[in-house]
């Protein structure tokens, strides 16, 4: 295998890693529900074992982050993990301990299990270039948040030495890495550049070479301004529950999924998958045995793009963050989910494919339209839309039908084109 990969998982025929994949969920499925009190009760009525295709796992619940949140909080002073993870200490009842637990904002609870690299982070970090016997200067957060320790993970099972820098200090890392000289960097695209500037205005000469960046957006105007001063720098996508979801690679086309997850981009408000190239909801399913999340919805835009990366990895693409799929707005007075956009259009499937409600006009002076993609355009339509919208959202709204294809693929289902001057 050619140094450019990280395993041979990676360059694995499609049809081979669906199948490793799906003949994987059942078992997971099972697991979950035997290790968890929150999966057996999300999936009591669910057979593991008939779970074996994509389409049967659509039918699952997804679990958005709020849910999470709300369990959570429900809980407290009892399991912070709301019965969802399989490993933690002894109070819990877990026999599975737990290396380290995190708190994220909200506050929302992770643990750590306690196998090597579980967030998965080394392959990322190959990908951007980083190799054994490297020293990493790590800036991501060391304090509640996994960033730091998910970075570390990675870079030790990929052979690194890391120096744990964390966030702020600019003066002290700077100097750290003055007298050091680490070849790699990892931590958010905005501080390296603090850090980069800084070193030129003290005429500090960096020995970074490579850099794997996350937690904001990385444009290309950036990546070129850290190329032109010798650092290559790749982004991922990761989250503190889920670890890797997808990361860049020398092509710069997209984001490449991690071989260890299964991803569904799905109808906004929805667990309906969209087609290929339709942007919709990240949702996940982990096979970490530790923490088992099924479904888990991201609450992140993206879609798949056609084609295998040109490096040679043969998995799915995605476009990488295209905004978030929560999009829930107050309209005089009444909160609009998408999922209920989503139940008007499911009550009229024959007729509507897509729909997009657009709220304008000033503050109290609200106006909804509801713009639905159809091939049939009628009033006796329109006229039931309307209905379905007044039943659904207690709302009026206009309707506008439009051609199949005429919204914009952007994953909104709600648009907010109100003014607050």
């Amino acid at each position: 295998m050619s140094t450019v990969y990280f395993d041979a998982l990676e360059t694995r025929e499609p049809e081979a890693r669906e199948a490793a994949l799906l003949a994987a969920l059942p078992r997971q499925l099972a697991h979950a529900k035997a290790a968890s009190a929150a999966h057996a009760a999300r999936l009591a009525h669910i057979d593991p074992q008939s779970v074996t295709t994509r389409a049967a796992l659509a039918q699952l619940p997804v679990l958005r982050k709020h849910e999470l949140l709300e369990q959570q909080a429900h809980q407290r002073g009892g399991d912070p993990f709301a019965g969802f993870a399989a490993c933690g200490w002894s109070a819990l009842g877990r026999t599975r301990p737990a290396k380290r637990v995190f708190q994220s904002p909200g506050p929302i609870y992770e643990p750590q299990g306690g196998g090597p690299d579980g967030w998965r982070m080394a392959r990322a970090l190959h990908a951007a270039g980083f190799r054994p016997g490297d020293l990493v200067h790590n800036s991501f957060s060391y304090h509640l948040t996994p960033a730091g320790a998910m970075m570390e993970e990675g870079a030790h099972a990929l052979g690194c030495t890391v120096f744990p820098g964390g966030t702020g200090n600019t003066d002290l890392q700077l100097q750290a890495m003055a007298d050091l000289r680490p070849q790699g960097y990892c931590g958010t695209p905005s501080f390296l550049k603090i850090v980069v500037d800084k070193a030129a205005e003290q005429r500090t000469t960096l020995s970074l070479q490579k850099a794997l960046v996350s937690g904001e957006a990385f444009p290309a105007s950036l990546r070129d301004w850290l190329a032109a001063r010798g650092i290559d720098g790749y982004q991922c996508y990761a989250t503190a529950d889920l670890g890797l979801i997808a990361y860049e690679t020398q092509a710069r086309e997209g984001l490449v999924l991690d071989e260890q997850i299964l991803v569904e981009i799905v109808r906004p408000g929805t667990g309906d998958p969209v087609p290929e190239g339709e942007v919709g909801e990240v949702v996940v399913t982990t096979f970490d045995p530790d923490y088992p999340l099924v479904r888990f919805g991201t609450g992140d835009l993206s879609a798949v793009l056609p084609g295998p990366c040109p490096t040679g990895r043969t998995h799915t693409r995605i476009a990488g963050w295209m905004g978030r799929a929560d999009q829930t707005t107050k309209v005089r007075g009444m909160f609009v989910h998408p999922s209920q956009v989503a139940e008007v259009v499911r009550r009229h499937a024959a007729d509507v494919r897509r729909a997009r409600m657009v709220v304008e006009g000033e503050m109290a002076s609200d106006r909804l339209t509801l713009f639905v993609e159809t091939a049939v355009p009628s009033e006796a339509l329109a006229s039931s839309l309307t209905v379905s919208v007044r039943d659904i959202t207690k709302l009026r709204a206009d309707i506008t039908m439009v051609a199949p294809g005429a919204l914009a693929n952007d994953g909104k289902v709600i648009e907010d084109r109100r003014s607050y001057r």
